[in-house]
């Protein structure tokens, strides 16, 4: 099955590159198609401490894409896991989703903090972080990653 999606808008600011770590340093602009969206599409928003953005890798090539298990970042201390058992940008349909602290609402524009997506980057969707969605029970992760996320933000 096909799906076509319209981006909301577009990352503005923050790194102009895809490195990894140190994400918490990055803050960046989340800008709405204003031929689409007017500041009313983000009338209480504001009153939220984080927003999930739901974005598309889209200078991935399709070429780069990965279907089979691989070692995270390319570490052979890890194990191969398959693609979704990571969280790569290199995956199927090239979506992101980060919570991010929302450090402002203006006109049409979000400012936030610790986004991991770069500069001009077209995001597809835009949700207010609710308690009542974190995870229900116990947490359960490998220690590699862990490991990896230890210096991400």
């Amino acid at each position: 099955m096909k799906i076509e999606l319209q981006a909301v808008g577009t990352v503005v600011g923050g790194r102009a590159e895809p490195t990894d770590d140190d994400w918490d340093r990055e803050t960046a602009v989340v800008a709405l198609d204003a031929s689409r969206f007017t500041a009313e599409s983000l009338a209480g928003l504001d009153a939220f401490s984080h927003i999930e953005v739901v974005f598309h890798f889209d200078r991935v090539s399709e070429d780069d894409i990965q279907y089979v298990a691989r070692h995270p970042r390319g570490n052979t201390d890890w194990p191969k896991v398959g693609i979704f058992a990571q969280r790569g940008r290199v995956r199927p349909n090239r979506i992101g989703v980060t919570v991010c602290r929302l450090v402002k609402v203006e006109g049409t524009e979000i400012t936030v903090q610790g986004l991991d997506a770069i500069d001009g980057t077209p995001v597809l969707d835009i949700k207010p972080y609710m308690t009542g969605f974190q995870v229900r029970g116990v947490v359960e992760e490998p220690e590699w990653a862990k490991v990896l996320m230890a210096e991400y933000w």
